[in-house]
């Protein structure tokens, strides 16, 4: 659901696994079947998924990966509930950046996203994995799906100034800025890390993984 430019979608395509991929957007879309061009068990839809027809075979499993907030919160747990075969499971992975690696850059670069990127809270802070919450209510709440399982896993990636400012070009919220402002963000950002950090930034991730069947 919301396969972006491919990332997730790539790994799992590449085990084998029939994957249909499902994304509004065009152009991730292509960019997304450019990656997946080696896997020929794998198809990109370009399709809203909250209004895609599901095929009449339900799936084993239906993955978000760092889109289900994008979804439609009066659609989302249905319509997954609807695209799987019975007992089949629905996981929702999503990826937070915590506190840790090269913390005095992200404290410095918070200035760059309150100038250039729109609605950025003053003085955000990086919370630390423990304050990432375990949310279940919204699968209780569709009474369609097993209380789910919560799996976390910590890890860290060195950047390079390009590497970085290409991570931050494969996030919707930065692709869909207005170019001229988007420009002078990641300029902003790239000055920081090339002038304060010699060129390299540590950042430290959480991705937690809620993994429910499908009841019934």
């Amino acid at each position: 659901m919301g396969c972006g430019t491919g990332q997730a979608t790539v790994p799992l395509a590449a085990r084998g696994f029939a994957v249909t991929a499902v994304e509004p957007a065009t152009e991730m879309a292509e960019i997304a079947r450019r990656h997946l061009a080696d896997c020929v068990s794998a198809r990109v839809v370009v399709a809203a998924f909250e209004e895609w027809p599901l095929p009449p075979v339900g799936f084993d499993l239906v993955v978000a990966a760092a889109s289900f907030h994008r979804l439609d919160p009066e659609v989302r747990m249905v319509k997954a509930a609807e695209a799987l075969r019975a007992r089949g499971a629905l996981a929702v992975f999503s990826t937070h950046h915590i506190a840790g690696g090269s913390d005095e850059f992200f404290a410095q670069v918070q200035q760059c996203y309150e100038r250039y990127y729109p609605n950025t809270e003053p003085g955000q802070r990086l919370p630390v994995s423990d304050e990432i919450p375990d949310d279940s209510e919204e699968f209780h709440r569709s009474a369609r799906f097993s209380p789910p399982e919560f799996h976390r896993y910590e890890w860290k990636a060195r950047y390079t100034t390009d590497q970085y400012l290409g991570l931050l070009m494969t996030y919707s919220g930065h692709r869909e800025m207005p170019p001229s402002a988007r420009d002078r963000l990641l300029d902003c950002i790239g000055e920081r890390i090339d002038g304060d950090h010699g060129g390299v930034i540590t950042k430290r991730y959480v991705t937690q993984l809620a993994l429910a069947k499908r009841l019934g």
